[in-house]
């Protein structure tokens, strides 16, 4: 068995905005696992300014993986603990060297074509008028979940937005989400919470920054609109200290994003801990290529999801992979008829 790893930059059709910049670029990198027999491409798709293992020795440690291939998944998710998205590349690649078809990882209805993955419609920050026809055409392909980022611009005119929104469509037609990636201090976040929630949303994903507990603990007792804990989960791998965060700030839901917290493995105990303490949870994905996304959705599926998932990041590129996932009607599709291109 031999390993390699190559970089590549992902290119955005449009500027893309949050509460931590604008978004024109996306490194990633690809690992790819060979024997006798078979290849199997992984993506480690760590992310700038947000992975734990945003470290100046990242390539260094994919640099060892492939010269330790031979150490094989168990022992390489061990010694892999601190790099969460390298974990991931690692998994989905053994997983698709051994598969019976390429990039097929976890068989399902979903992979031959009879099954879908509802998924929110993704809203970028922006002035008002380009987040108006974001929404505009999200409703109009069909989504009925919509997650919008705010945080960036005025917060009056994200809340006229949200209301030309809830104007024309109730809470039984439209879903809101927002996503504040973290951008509201602890003095002001229960007064926007308050706002926010005369609009009937159906959560606030990470309202203050991760690792000020006192103060998200206060807001998880006492906020009028659902939270979800976002960044809060991220370099997080002990299960103790999982479940110790889960215990004390006590989330409405948690979202899990496999890349940025140790892929299927390091995902699955966060869901565990989830259910045991009784919260929700969904999962998305972390603007990874055709490849990341495609793993994430697969294993999604076969959790038995109903409610919609953040999966729909696969069209932002220009030089994306192609792949079989299509977007139709807000729901998440894979054609196993079309083929996948992976031509580096």
């Amino acid at each position: 068995m031999k390993a390699s790893f190559f970089p590549y930059r992902l290119e955005f059709k449009q500027a893309s905005g949050t509460s931590r910049g604008i978004l024109k670029t996306k490194e990633t990198w690809f690992i790819k696992i060979e024997d006798e027999h078979a290849t199997g491409f992984g993506e480690c798709g760590m992310f700038r300014g947000l992975s734990c293992d945003d470290r100046p020795d990242f390539e260094s440690k994919l640099k060892w993986v492939c010269h330790h291939i031979d150490l094989g998944i168990e022992q390489l998710l061990i010694d892999l603990v601190d790099f969460p998205s390298i974990q991931f590349g690692i998994e989905m690649a053994f997983l698709d060297l051994l598969s019976d078809s390429s990039n097929v990882l976890f068989p399902s209805k979903f992979t031959s074509g009879k099954a879908s993955i509802p998924i929110n419609g993704l809203i970028w920050m922006g002035d008002e008028q380009f987040m108006k026809s974001q929404i505009r055409s999200k409703i109009d392909a069909g989504f009925d979940c919509l997650k919008i980022k705010i945080g960036a611009i005025d917060f009056d005119t994200e809340l006229s937005l949200i209301k030309a929104i809830r104007k024309e469509y109730d809470v039984e037609t439209i879903e809101l989400r927002v996503d504040a990636n973290g951008a509201f201090s602890p003095l002001e976040a229960m007064e926007k919470l308050k706002r926010l929630s005369e609009f009937n949303l159906h959560s606030i994903e990470q309202p203050i920054r991760q690792g000020q507990y006192d103060a998200m603990v206060e807001l998880c007792a006492h906020t009028p609109l659902p939270i979800a804990l976002d960044e809060e989960l991220i370099g997080i791998h002990d299960v103790t200290k999982r479940s110790l965060l889960l215990q004390t700030i006590n989330p409405q839901y948690i979202i899990i994003k496999p890349t940025l917290v140790g892929g299927f493995s390091g995902s699955q105990s966060w869901i565990d801990l989830a259910e045991k303490h009784s919260v929700d949870w969904w999962i998305t994905s972390a603007l990874e290529s055709n490849i990341g996304l495609n793993a994430i959705a697969q294993w999604t599926y076969q959790l038995n999801v109903n409610r919609p998932q953040g999966l729909g990041t696969g069209a932002l590129y220009t030089n994306n992979i192609e792949a079989p996932l299509r977007i139709d009607n807000g729901r998440l599709i894979y054609a196993p008829s079309e083929n996948w291109t992976i031509n580096f």
